[in-house]
């Protein structure tokens, strides 16, 4: 009987659970941040693509 509480005893110190939560709860965050900055990149580089799109066909037509 003693050696099924010092197991049990073991198990609830044990530190184990709380560093792979945490290690979850940062990749987590690292993957909300890059699907922000990937949606954000996304958006100027078509905005940049759009804008440069346009003065060549303004500047073909014009010539």
């Amino acid at each position: 009987m003693n050696t099924l509480r010092e197991k049990l005893v073991k198990f609830l110190k044990s530190e184990d659970g709380p560093t792979a939560v945490e290690y979850a709860v940062m990749v987590a965050l690292i993957i909300v941040v890059s699907i922000a900055a990937i949606t954000t990149l996304g958006t100027k580089v078509s905005t940049t693509f759009s804008d440069t799109a346009t003065k060549i066909t303004t500047a073909t037509t014009a010539s």
